[in-house]
């Protein structure tokens, strides 16, 4: 991808660690991590479980801090952040998308979608406005009042990047954004993601499954909290969409030619 030479990287890590316990119990999570992310880049991240992968969304998130190492987000280093400058960076600048949702229970769809506005300091009815506006991008304006249990699991998750997305940030995370959903719904999710990065949006997606990298323009596989290998996936030209090969879907068989009869003399 090209860039301006004098425009930052959105994220630059250096050095990342991350340990967890104490002495003899001390495990390593990010061993030393080198990383940077460009603008507009759609990454996948993949490794087998306990690798960092998740560790390392959070930290990006601005959920978790690193032990040792840098991370510089637009230029800006985040360890010399008060609390409360990550916490507006995280409420301007960065979607989160769980795999388990997170919707709050006791708040029906748009309230749910509405939240991370309240921490933007809008006024209850603006924030309802801009939540049915995003619901209606993904057709969802007829379940706004409706609660989360009594949505498919398609639909919970297309609210909840509804909800990452009503503040208009410029990076997406997602952690297994379709790991709890069958091929059909994993598929709709993926083109929503899809169609956010062709809007220019930086996403950056954990995941186990590999034909979700067909929708990747960068690859990431992760080993004992260490980059295994990075691969950049062929772009396609300008005005042109890679293919995509919907998920769960088998090739039809080719159809056999159709025998004609002699005509008689």
């Amino acid at each position: 991808m090209e860039t301006d030479e004098l425009t930052p990287p959105v994220i630059a890590l250096s050095g990342l660690t991350k340990r967890y316990g104490l002495g003899d119990a001390e495990h390593t999570v990010l061993d030393g991590l080198d990383l940077t992310i460009d603008k507009g880049e759609f990454i996948a991240i993949m490794g087998p479980s306990g690798c960092g992968k998740t560790t390392l969304l959070n930290i990006l998130g601005l959920l978790d801090r690193g032990d040792d190492g840098d991370y510089e987000l637009d230029g800006r280093n985040v360890e010399t952040m008060t609390s409360a400058g990550r916490a507006r960076i995280r409420s301007n600048q960065i979607g989160l998308v769980f795999q388990n949702f997170n919707l709050v229970s006791r708040l029906n769809v748009i309230e749910n979608v509405a939240l991370p506005l309240t921490y933007q300091g809008k006024h209850k009815t603006k924030r309802l406005q801009e939540a049915s506006k995003m619901l209606g991008t993904f057709h969802l304006s007829e379940r706004e009042y409706y609660m989360p249990w009594q949505l498919s699991g398609g639909q919970t998750q297309r609210v909840a990047i509804a909800r990452a997305l009503v503040n208009n940030p410029s990076i997406v995370l997602a952690d297994e954004p379709t790991g709890n959903l069958d091929s059909r719904s994993s598929h709709v999710i993926m083109e929503e993601l899809a169609d956010i990065h062709r809007r220019g949006n930086t996403i950056i997606m954990v995941t186990h499954n590999p034909d979700l990298t067909s929708y990747a323009s960068r690859v990431i596989h992760m080993v004992d909290g260490r980059i295994d290998s990075d691969t950049k996936a062929p772009r396609p030209k300008k005005g042109e969409l890679a293919p995509k090969k919907p998920l769960g879907t088998k090739r039809k068989p080719a159809k056999k030619p159709r025998k004609t009869k002699a005509r008689k003399s």
